[in-house]
């Protein structure tokens, strides 16, 4: 049996302001290939299917028409919901969808209910579905630690015994499978993730980048930099499962050889400018896990991080592979260059974050513009003061005229009034 771990599709998700409908429609194209062509059993989808818990018209469309090509090309699909999806909204006609080969499970009351797959070879596999937990909610009507911890601790005990009763019960294998949407301990952040332990701020990005091949970026080890771990869940967890299929980090990335995330189909952050976006197949025989290998899709457009001063940046043939790509570009001449952004628009048409950090760090400037206030000498060194200090460059003998010309006309006035 061949199953598809992918996640985190954030369907009507926009980038910086620009939409990526578009890129999702061709990174499921590509994913609907990989079905095919591999002949692939079940799509698991771990949590994060919208962006939001209203979607758009065009994201709802764009899951119907993906759902039904899964089908049609002979795969089961069973999705949960993550923190951005609305699990009532997502759950709805759950049962008719089931039948039809979809099965939504969103309903943490029934995460002990499995989908029951098996291949025409005989390997059986019971598929568990965790939506998002909410702890404050379910600790308590569960009456475990109201944490993340305690209640996917719960959650899988639940699991774990539901299994253990259909293994007893039936002399021939069957692997155990779970979908969770969580933060796992260790796991390596991106910018685009929303926090679920900390009200809902973006995470902050791990400081070590993702492994360039995005094959096994997680390292079991506590990432240094993140702040607190409230949301964080041990990945022990799972121990016993045969497989933990983790949504909600958007990086692919390896915890434990049977605990995975699979990360999210298109980067959604410059943060993961170097990561290999993908899915993994996850092969099951005699009821158990035996392989599991990495899918890469090449879909939608890239990212380009830069950072250099400007003449290289406009000029450098070390730069034209960004021309085409979604770009972050950092000028770090020491004082902002004129027309900056416009320039650079020229070579890299989809540049989308422009920021100006000097090497060496910022020069010694007057700290406040209530200080530049005190300190100037004329009215003239006050308004060409309040240029250098929200620019970062000092006005020009141009604008500096013609900031004196309108000072003049204005006293001029005043004096006639």
């Amino acid at each position: 049996m061949l199953l598809l771990h992918t996640s985190d599709w954030h369907l009507g998700r926009s980038f910086h302001g620009t939409g990526l409908l578009e890129g999702q429609r061709q990174v499921l194209d590509a994913l609907v290939d990989t079905v095919r062509e591999r002949g692939v059993d079940a799509v698991l989808l771990a949590g994060d299917v919208y962006d939001r818990a209203l979607p758009s018209a065009d994201a709802v469309a764009l899951l119907d028409a993906t759902l039904a090509r899964l089908r049609e090309a002979g795969a089961q699909v069973v999705l949960t919901s993550g923190n951005h999806d609305s699990a009532v909204r997502l759950g709805f006609g759950a049962g008719l969808l089931s039948a039809a080969g979809v099965h939504v499970l969103t309903d943490p009351a029934r995460l002990d209910e499995p989908v029951l797959l098996e291949d025409a070879a005989g390997e059986r596999a019971a598929v568990y579905g965790v939506p998002y937990l909410e702890p404050r909610h379910l600790g308590q009507a569960w009456e475990v630690d109201p944490t993340h911890t305690g209640v996917m601790t719960e959650a899988v005990r639940r699991i774990r015994a539901d299994l253990e009763d259909r293994r007893a019960g039936s002399p021939a294998p069957l692997a155990g499978v779970v979908l969770a949407h969580l933060f796992a301990a260790g796991g390596d952040a991106s910018d685009s993730e929303r926090d679920i332990g900390a009200g809902g701020s973006p995470l902050p990005a791990s400081p070590a980048p993702a492994d360039p091949a995005g094959r096994d970026a997680g390292s079991g080890a506590e990432p240094e930099g993140l702040v607190g771990t409230l949301g964080q869940v041990p990945v022990t967890v799972f121990d016993g499962l045969d497989y933990a299929a983790l949504g909600h980090l958007h990086g692919r990335q390896t915890m434990a050889e049977h605990v995975r995330y699979s990360g999210s189909p298109l980067p959604y952050s410059f943060s993961e400018a170097k990561h290999v976006k993908g899915g993994w197949l996850v092969h099951v025989h005699g009821g158990a896990v035996t392989e599991v290998e990495p899918v890469d899709w090449r879909a939608g457009r890239r990212l380009a991080v830069l950072a250099d001063r400007i003449g290289p940046l406009l000029d450098s043939p070390e730069y034209a592979f960004a021309e085409d790509r979604w770009v972050q570009a950092t000028v770090t001449d020491p004082e902002r260059p004129e027309r900056a952004l416009e320039r650079l628009r020229s070579r890299f048409p989809h540049l989308l974050v422009f920021r100006h950090e000097p090497e060496g760090g910022r020069p010694e400037r007057v700290r406040t513009y209530a200080q530049a206030l005190r300190q100037a000498p004329t009215d003239l060194a006050l308004t060409t003061g309040f240029v250098d200090h929200v620019r970062g460059r000092p006005a020009s003998a141009e604008e500096s005229a013609l900031l004196d010309d309108a000072l003049t006309a204005s006293r001029t006035r005043e004096a006639q009034a």
